[in-house]
């Protein structure tokens, strides 16, 4: 099982698609904050998953990031993610991204453990087009 204080770390690159201007979140090609978030995400994601039973799964439930330094196409960004709080349900993260020249992002995140397929059947029941 995870504990507090452990540790995820993701290494990727920037490309095309992660750029702000690509995402249409802006106008720069740089690396776009929907993109910085998501990254942060799956570093937490990745340091809670194999330690789930069967059928258990998390979710995002919050997401405090600021972002404060861009960083250009081509660059390399290595993403942590730090448990610091749980109660088995609800496990809580420091997130950060660095670039070669430092930090570019720093904040929390918040994951609750869900059953996939409950949690699947709940979302589809909402809509009967689907």
């Amino acid at each position: 099982m995870v504990k507090i204080g452990d540790k995820n770390e993701i290494i990727t690159k920037v490309e095309k698609p992660y750029l702000a201007s690509s995402m249409k979140s802006g106008c720069l090609d740089v690396f776009a904050t929907p993109m910085v978030v998501a990254f942060m995400e799956e570093t937490a994601l990745e340091l809670l998953e194999p330690s789930l039973p069967d059928g258990i799964t998390t979710v995002g439930t919050e997401v405090n990031v600021r972002h404060i330094s861009p960083t250009p196409l081509g660059a390399e960004v290595r993403f942590t993610a730090e448990l610091v709080e749980s109660d088995d349900r609800f496990f809580s993260f420091k997130v950060e991204a660095y670039d070669k020249a430092g930090l570019i992002a720093e904040g929390t995140h918040t994951r609750a453990s869900v059953k996939a397929e409950k949690f699947e059947k709940k979302a589809n029941e909402k809509y009967d087009e689907i």
